[in-house]
């Protein structure tokens, strides 16, 4: 089997079991568990009895960013004053004023035009380049932080959008519980099963705790379109482990516990700043690190993780992880038992004897 065709990780998801809400509590989704060739199922609550005292799990503690805003361009002519509705989405900052933003209908809106997203806010187009523009906003530093956060919505995923309405509950469901450092367009949705209660019995278990930060961008919601994988061009993302988290995870390693990254943000991570199977050095910048099969793991044991899109290179990873028969296997598993799919969908537990 040729493993750079992208033909080979695609598969057949019925529409019933795209998740568009979340479960309630968080830690009653199910969940799936593959170790040692087998799979089981339980819930997400159970995760503790999977897991041994020394093991530890390391959490992507980003923050979603308030970062779809609604605005209007107006534009006056000699016939008169036109009115469109824009909608932005902020995807990357470039200065204490200015983001890059993808904007619809992008062919509404010209260079020098301004969009007035609310009587405190408003922002010129800079330049438009491809499918998406450079947005000065009339305010800077944190004040525009705080103007964004108090007019924006979370960027839920655009298959949700499709299907329903934003609510206020999804301000709430699409952050986990320890987000912290605003700076992600999407949120790592592993860890959004854990609630207060399994955190602490998972510290009842002696299961340690690290956070690393990795700002999801907008490359999470764009497909693979080459036809050999190695083609594609990975996006990069900013990302940090400080020493004292790194210092941890070697610690971890020489005691002999188990590195269980909670995503595919956090094993991305790690995996970046991996330098050998027993360590880890602390890391500030961007990554663009591609996992797919073939790849060497360095670091990571096990991960948490939701269910991914066919051809993604979230399922790619997965494959890379267990093996591709496996991950065929997984996901077969998954589909005849029901399970839900996508950010707010079920979870998985992956032990591969790596």
């Amino acid at each position: 089997m040729n493993l750079n065709n992208l033909t080979n990780f695609d598969y057949n998801l019925p529409d019933h079991l795209i998740a568009l809400e979340p479960v309630t509590p968080r830690s009653a989704s199910k969940l799936l568990v593959y170790s040692d060739g087998g799979i089981l199922d339980d819930q997400f609550k159970s995760l503790f009895k999977y897991l041994r005292p020394n093991d530890r799990l390391v959490f992507n503690d980003t923050k979603v960013l308030n970062a779809r805003l609604f605005g209007e361009r107006v534009r006056s002519s000699i016939s008169g004053t036109g009115i469109a509705k824009i909608e932005s989405l902020l995807i990357e900052k470039i200065s204490e004023n200015q983001w890059s933003a993808f904007c619809k209908p992008l062919k509404k809106l010209q260079v020098s035009e301004y969009i007035n997203f609310s009587t405190a806010l408003r922002a010129q187009v800079v330049s438009i380049i491809n499918n998406h523009c450079i947005l000065q906003f009339s305010k800077t530093g944190r004040a525009l932080a705080k103007e964004i956060s108090k007019i924006g919505q979370l960027p839920l995923p655009p298959y949700i959008l499709k299907n329903r309405k934003y609510t206020d509950a999804d301000t709430l469901n699409y952050q986990s519980i320890f987000a912290k450092k605003y700076g992600a367009i999407a949120s790592p949705t592993a860890g959004l099963h854990f609630d207060s209660a399994l955190l602490k019995k998972l510290k009842n278990n002696d299961i340690k705790f690290s956070f690393v930060t990795l700002h999801v961008g907008a490359g999470t919601f764009l497909p693979v379109t080459t036809r050999n994988i190695s083609d594609h061009e990975m996006h990069s993302e900013n990302g940090v482990i400080t020493k004292t988290v790194a210092d941890d995870i070697n610690r971890t390693k020489a005691d002999g516990g188990r590195i269980i990254s909670v995503g595919t943000t956090s094993l991305r991570l790690i995996e970046s700043a991996a330098v050998s199977k027993r360590e880890i050095k602390q890391f500030n910048g961007k990554t663009n690190i591609f996992i797919r099969p073939g790849y060497k793991f360095k670091m990571t044991d096990g991960l948490i993780t939701n269910f991914h899109f066919p051809k993604s290179t979230l399922l790619m990873l997965i494959s890379a992880f267990v093996g591709n028969k496996e991950r065929i296997k997984i996901y077969n598993h998954a589909l005849s038992n029901q399970y839900r799919f996508f950010s707010y969908g079920d979870s998985s537990l992956l032990i591969p004897n790596i």
